[in-house]
């Protein structure tokens, strides 16, 4: 009997020019379904993970489209409440080279975003689970999508799930000071924490020292301190810190690092010719999940983790589409690229 997970977030019609075009070159736009925890659950999904998402989408044929995205992948979505007037959308123009990538967002009154207290189905969603995942880009989306968030995360703990939040800060969403105070008491019900080398910072004020991430130098021992510091703060069984060595818009080098309370590990290091980076961090989170949930020891979750985020990053759209045995061979070593016949 496979595993089951929820996770909880908003989905978004994501619109791309093709390929490297700009925004003002555009003559069409591309279309894909993502956003965090989406792409966390369609994830778990191809892991063969009995994955449900949750969240509130409106009552037409956009609102269906993004719907079906996920059911084409197994994913369960009988828990999506329905209502409200539109699906968040967010425009992204991929960067190449020494060009950034860039999105816009246009997410303001998307049904999420006015869901509230008692719009979710929690106890059914949760009957049988084991996890629930969730990102700060949700509690970021309103107060009210805060409360309803909180009210989840108080269910999953009396049902005796495990609970799981990525920090993902967003600047375009709020400040750091209301991140730092929402996030600080959604954090009294997570047992697992994924961030990357600025969530930490910009969230909770908790920096490395000796790091400047657009200069790519990593200080392994600095996000050692990063990881205690999180760990002890909020009572946390475990921290996982995603490492991005950014050379420039298509070559990252990716690593990762996970603290247990009493041990301290790093992944080995990929480098990366991307192809589409969004969604990168929330294909590391499922494969942590994944291993966690099948009771792999933290090595192993760790370098599962990174060679399943690497495969992402060679993928166009949100979510990753790779197996189980197709992470499992990046992770022995073969990165070679090689056609497999």
């Amino acid at each position: 009997m496979s595993k089951r997970v929820v996770t909880f977030g908003e989905i978004m019609l994501r619109l791309a020019p093709p390929g490297y075009l700009r925004f003002t070159q555009a003559s069409s736009f591309e279309v894909v379904y993502g956003g965090g925890e989406a792409n966390v659950a369609i994830s778990l999904a191809n892991f063969g993970v009995d994955a449900v998402y949750v969240t509130r989408l409106p009552k037409n044929p956009i609102g269906d489209a993004a719907v079906n995205e996920l059911r084409r992948y197994g994913v369960d979505t009988s828990y999506i409440a329905r209502g409200g007037d539109r699906i968040g959308i967010y425009f992204m123009e991929k960067g190449a080279s020494v060009r950034p990538s860039k999105v816009v967002y246009d997410r303001a009154h998307s049904a999420i975003s006015e869901a509230k207290v008692g719009d979710i189905d929690w106890r059914g969603a949760f009957a049988g689970a084991e996890w629930f995942h969730f990102t700060g880009i949700t509690p970021a989306l309103g107060d009210n999508v805060a409360e309803l968030l909180e009210e989840g995360c108080r269910i999953a703990k009396e049902m005796g799930l495990t609970v799981s939040c990525d920090l993902n800060f967003r600047k375009k969403l709020w400040t750091s000071e209301k991140a730092g105070r929402v996030m600080g008491k959604l954090m009294e019900y997570v047992d697992v924490v994924i961030a990357n080398e600025e969530d930490a910072e910009m969230v909770f004020g908790i920096k490395a020292p000796d790091t400047d991430v657009t200069a790519g130098e990593l200080n392994l021992e600095g996000y050692k301190y990063v990881a205690r510091e999180l760990h002890d703060r909020f009572n946390l069984k475990i921290v996982a810190i995603t490492l991005r060595e950014s050379l420039s818009a298509s070559d990252n080098n990716w690593s990762a690092m996970l603290f247990d309370g009493k041990e301290y590990y790093f992944s080995k290091k990929y480098k990366l010719h991307i192809v589409d980076r969004v969604g990168g961090g929330d294909s590391f989170g499922a494969g942590l999940i994944y291993s966690l949930i099948n009771g792999k020891d933290p090595s192993y979750a760790l370098e599962f983790a990174v060679a399943a985020s690497a495969l992402k990053h060679t993928i166009e759209g949100d979510a990753n589409q790779v197996s189980v045995d197709e992470v499992e061979t990046l992770m022995k070593g073969d990165a070679s690229g090689r056609v497999q016949r």
